[in-house]
C-alpha cells in the first residue's frame, strides 16, 4: 500500500513538473518558457541590427549598459517614492529632467538613440532599457548571460538629482549611495565589472571614446588588473575633474575606480577578480539581476531570460595579464591579506590603447 501511494505521488509530481517546464513556440519558431516573451525576438533583431551594428560589442553596447545603471539607481530607501522608482525608465520618460543632471552628462545620446526603438515596439521604457543592456552585453566575449524580467510599468516621476554617483565622489559617499539603493559593498565592486567594456567621452572631452582598460571589446578581468597599476600619465589634457593618472597612453582612469581599488573596504574584493574570470562574471551577473529590478514587484513580472543570447567565450580563455612593459613591480598593492597574483607580461614594447570608435 505504501509503495502504491509513493508511486502515485511520484507520478503526480511528474505531471506537475511537466506542466511547469512546458515551453511555448513563438510564431517565428523560437521556443520560450512563457509565450509573453515571444514579442521580444522582434525587438532583439531590431536592436542587434540597427543599434548594435549587427551584434558588435561597441560604443552603443557600452552606452546601453551604462544606461541600465543610470536609470535603475534612481531609488532611495531613506527618501521614499519621491526619490524615483528605480529601474522604471524614468531617464527616458522624464529625459528633459534627468539628462540634465551632471552625473548623466552625455547620456542624452543613447537616450535619443533608444527612443525610436521604444516607439515602434510595444514595450515600456523601463523594460527596453534593461532588455537592450542584457542583449548588448551578450555581444561581448566573456560576459555572463544576464537575466531579464519583463513587466516594468512606466515611471510616474523622475529620479532625484544626486542618485547617480560621480567619479569624483569619495568612497564613503559612493558606498553610502549604493547602500541607500539596497546594494552591499561586494555588489558595488561586482557592478563595476561593467567598466571592462566601457569608455569615457566627457571626463576629458578632448579624447572621446577613451577606454578604462586595454581590452574594451571583451568582458575580461583586465580592468581590475590595470586599475591597480601605478598611474604615471594623463592620456589627454588632464587632470580633469574625476580623473587621475593612468598607466597607459590611450587609457583613462576614473578617480572613483582608483580609490575603490585601494580602499581597505574594497581592495581585496577588487583584487579577487584578477585571474578569476568566473568569479567576476558570476558576481556581476548576480548584481545585475538585482539592479535590473530595483523598485519593481517581481511577482508581477515574467522571466524572459531565455530570450537573451548566450555570449561568446573569451577568445584566449581566462587569462589576466600585464600589458607590455609592466610587471608586478608596477602594482600598487592594496589588499593586505592576499598577495597580488603573478601574471604574464605581454611581449613587445609599451603601446597606446586605441579609442573606441563611434557607432
Amino acid at each position: 500500500m505504501a509503495f502504491k501511494t509513493l508511486f502515485a505521488l511520484t507520478a503526480l509530481l511528474g505531471v506537475v513538473n511537466a506542466a511547469v517546464v512546458r515551453r511555448a513556440t513563438c510564431p517565428s519558431g523560437q521556443t520560450v518558457n512563457n509565450a509573453a516573451c515571444c514579442v521580444l525576438f522582434d525587438v532583439m533583431d531590431d536592436i542587434q541590427t540597427n543599434l548594435f551594428d549587427n551584434g558588435e560589442c561597441g560604443e552603443d553596447v557600452h552606452e546601453s549598459l551604462r544606461l541600465t545603471f543610470h536609470d535603475a539607481i534612481g531609488f532611495s530607501a531613506s527618501m521614499g517614492p519621491s526619490a524615483g522608482g528605480g529601474a522604471d525608465g524614468s531617464i527616458i520618460i522624464f529625459n528633459d529632467t534627468e539628462v540634465n543632471f551632471h552625473a548623466n552628462l552625455g547620456i542624452d545620446e543613447i537616450v535619443n538613440e533608444q527612443a525610436p526603438f521604444i516607439a515602434r515596439h510595444n514595450i515600456t521604457p523601463g523594460d527596453f532599457i534593461q532588455f537592450a543592456g542584457a542583449v548588448g552585453v551578450s555581444n561581448c566575449p566573456g560576459a555572463p548571460r544576464l537575466q531579464f524580467l519583463l513587466g516594468r510599468p512606466a515611471a510616474t516621476g523622475p529620479a532625484f538629482d544626486g542618485s547617480v554617483p560621480e567619479p569624483f565622489d569619495t568612497v564613503d559617499s559612493i558606498l553610502s549611495r549604493f547602500a541607500d539603493a539596497g546594494f552591499s559593498t561586494d555588489e558595488v565592486v561586482a557592478l563595476l565589472a561593467s567598466h571592462t567594456v566601457a569608455a569615457a567621452d566627457h571626463v576629458d572631452p578632448t579624447i572621446p571614446g577613451t577606454p578604462f582598460d586595454s581590452t574594451p571589446f571583451t568582458f575580461d578581468t583586465q580592468f581590475f588588473v590595470e586599475t591597480q597599476l601605478r598611474g604615471t600619465l594623463f592620456p589627454g589634457d588632464g587632470p580633469n575633474q574625476g580623473e587621475v593618472e593612468s598607466p597607459l597612453h590611450g587609457e583613462i582612469r576614473l578617480q572613483s575606480d582608483s580609490e575603490l581599488a585601494r580602499d581597505s573596504r574594497t581592495a581585496c574584493l577588487w583584487q579577487a577578480n584578477v585571474l578569476n574570470q568566473q568569479h567576476m562574471v558570476s558576481s556581476f551577473q548576480a548584481a545585475m539581476s538585482k539592479l535590473a529590478v530595483v523598485g519593481q514587484d517581481t511577482s508581477k513580472m515574467v522571466d524572459c531570460s531565455d530570450v537573451i543570447p548566450v555570449p561568446p567565450a573569451l577568445p584566449n580563455g581566462d587569462v589576466s595579464f600585464f600589458p607590455a612593459g609592466f610587471t608586478n613591480a608596477d602594482v600598487e598593492q592594496a589588499c593586505t591579506t592576499t598577495p597580488f597574483p603573478t601574471l604574464q607580461t605581454q611581449p613587445g614594447p609599451v603601446t597606446s590603447v586605441s579609442p573606441v570608435p563611434p557607432s
